[in-house]
């Protein structure tokens, strides 16, 4: 489970904007570039080409 303070951080990497974070499928997810990004491990991979289009 990702820190409250560290969600409040994060930012998509390609437009700097807002995540909703996907708790029971470990994704943060950027609905302005349809993306969302792998949590493994309780690390958020914020990497553009490992995020999955939806």
């Amino acid at each position: 489970m990702l820190s409250k303070e560290l969600l409040e951080i994060l930012a998509c990497p390609k437009c700097k904007g807002d995540l909703i974070y996907d708790e029971e499928n470990q994704w943060l997810i950027c609905e302005n570039c349809r993306l969302r990004y792998p949590i493994k491990d309780d690390i958020p991979i914020m990497i553009i080409e490992e995020a999955e289009k939806f």
